[in-house]
């Protein structure tokens, strides 16, 4: 069988076809699996918790994983190494989940294409080959507009004071915001970013409220300048976003986008579908 996999800091959703017809045998999920944040042995531990993959693995002939954190030699060699431990009888292609956005949203067509979940990125897809303004950089100093973006902004306007009080009582309801237990997890725990994401959750339930629209166009503002706007055709080519943030708020990314001439073609939630239909019809392999 083959196993095609659309991996986040979050999660990871994965699908099995048959390797004669192309037809879907099953599809599963794991927790998250950016080998830029975890060890070797916590993305190990992910995968062998997951009974579909563990009892198929002996079956299984190729792997094409896309994934965050994926986008540079070191990352992606651990993650390598792990899934070529798990399936020994298959070829392992990993790949950046950029790529896997572009495949998913434009269907190999020219295209600006952009990631906003719990990390966020962008390139420009010419037809053939991805082009990237800045490489990514991650949670820390980069991910504009992604979840865990807003889960610091809501975190930050929260110990400053900034939220509105309503918002703030829903705020301490929903929450553990004991400062030792945030700090606990965002510099003991793993994947920080993805805790940090689970914060911008609350934003679906205020999304109507002034305080919650103006901090989500503000961030959409922000990764419009530095991650589509640089790119030459940002104002020619259809513009597609991938991702649950984008999903949930497009309308004002829709209103945001506009400001600037930006018209989005599309907002896919997850990825891993059109991924599937777009291998069963190229049956393409990566590099």
């Amino acid at each position: 069988m083959i196993l095609i996999a659309d991996g986040g800091s979050t999660k990871a959703d994965w699908i099995a076809l048959d390797d004669d017809n192309k037809k879907e045998l099953f599809r599963t999920r794991t927790r998250g699996l950016n080998p830029a944040i975890l060890t070797e042995q916590q993305l190990e531990n992910r995968l062998i918790n997951n009974y579909e993959l563990t009892k198929n693995a002996g079956q299984v002939k190729e792997v094409y994983f896309y994934g965050a954190g994926c986008g540079t030699s070191g990352p992606t060699g651990k993650l390598k190494k792990v899934l070529e431990k798990l399936f020994p009888n298959a070829a392992i292609n990993v790949a950046e989940d950029m790529l896997a956005a572009v495949y998913a949203a434009s269907g190999g067509e020219e295209a600006i294409v952009c990631i906003l979940g719990t990390g966020s990125n962008s390139c420009y897809f010419d037809g053939k080959e991805m082009h990237q303004n800045v490489p990514s950089l991650g949670y820390i100093l980069m991910d504009e507009a992604s979840g865990n973006y807003f889960g610091k902004k809501l975190l930050q306007d929260y110990f400053y004071k900034q939220m509105p009080d309503e918002i703030v009582k829903d705020f301490i309801r929903k929450y553990n915001l004991e400062p030792d237990e945030i700090k606990r997890h965002l510099y003991q725990e793993d994947s920080p970013n993805a805790y940090l994401g689970q914060f911008a959750e609350f934003m679906f339930d205020h999304k109507d409220e002034a305080y919650m629209r103006q901090l989500i166009a503000k961030g959409f503002e922000e990764f419009i300048e530095k991650r589509i706007l640089p790119y030459p055709k940002a104002k020619e080519v259809p513009v597609y976003f991938i991702g649950s943030i984008a999903y949930f708020f497009r309308p004002v990314l829709e209103e945001t986008a506009k400001k600037y001439g930006i018209k989005i073609k599309d907002v896919i939630r997850r990825p891993i579908d059109r991924l599937v239909a777009y291998h069963q019809k190229k049956e393409m392999k990566l590099t």
